[in-house]
């Protein structure tokens, strides 16, 4: 898959490949240029190619091919890490550079992809889990569709804004990869960082209550609000993932600590 895509662009292999569930990567060099190759073997890695490019390098990796399932992409060549950031006492820190890169990406630049999602769709999985699961299912269910009734600051939405996909990029500073490709509420892409890095960080005592305020105050949200979009998307990753086979444990964790905040006086 990925051996026309050299040839077509010119490129030399600068790494090992690696493959993802959805897509075929390899690091390359363009000329003197260092870039990763990308091939979809999915929608929803096309719907995110095309985003890539429509962002044109703002607050996003830079595009700097695109043809048919194929993207090739400026890569981060950077040594700093937002999860090593998180671990080694800046926790704080890390999720306001994810915000100010979310603040860009989600800066109108006229008309939108044709291939957006609506965010409604999105969260269709946890009205689905709700049959089977109840409990937390249903009441997260029910969050997510008051949320979705009275949408605020409706914009396009990168769909997983984490501490991975938020990279290093050097000179260029800090850069989004890997997106979903949606329109919404401009409050869901923010409440991913709460669910992130990992187990460790995002369970440890009094971190959720910190954080919405830190992420409140630096993408200039409500921070009730927020919280309920975090336990919304806590639930749908729950859904998500057992729908997937795989162990839910994380996210019913957050969504849970998210519900009490809420239930909270």
């Amino acid at each position: 898959m990925l051996e026309p895509y050299l040839r077509r662009w010119n490129l030399v292999s600068d790494g090992r490949p690696i493959a993802t569930h959805s897509s075929d990567l390899l690091p390359v060099r363009s000329g003197d240029t260092p870039a990763m190759l990308k091939v979809a073997r999915g929608e929803e890695e096309r719907r995110g190619a095309s985003l890539m490019a429509w962002w044109d390098g703002t607050g996003a990796a830079r595009v700097i091919a695109h043809h048919g399932d194929a993207i090739l992409l400026e890569r981060a060549t950077g040594r700093r890490s937002l999860t090593s950031m998180a671990h080694q006492g800046h926790d704080d820190e890390a999720s306001r550079i994810i915000c100010g890169v979310a603040a860009k990406l989600h800066v109108h630049h006229g008309s939108t992809p044709a291939t957006l999602v609506p965010l409604s769709n999105w969260c269709a999985e946890l009205s689905h889990a709700t049959g089977t699961d109840g409990g937390i299912f249903t009441q997260a269910a029910a969050t997510a569709g008051e949320l979705l009734a009275s949408p605020q600051e409706v914009c396009v939405l990168h769909g997983d804004l984490h501490h991975g996909n938020v990279l290093d990029f050097g000179g260029r500073g800090w850069l989004a990869i890997d997106p979903k490709g949606l329109i919404g509420d401009r409050g869901f892409d923010f409440a991913n960082i709460l669910c992130n890095p990992d187990s460790a960080i995002a369970t440890s005592p009094g971190r959720m209550v910190r954080q919405i305020d830190v992420v409140a105050e630096a993408a200039r949200l409500d921070p009730a609000r927020l919280l309920r979009w975090v336990f919304a998307y806590a639930g749908l990753s729950a859904a998500w993932t057992r729908g997937e086979g795989g162990d839910p444990a994380l996210a019913l964790t957050m969504a849970h600590m998210a519900a009490a905040e809420i239930a909270a006086p």
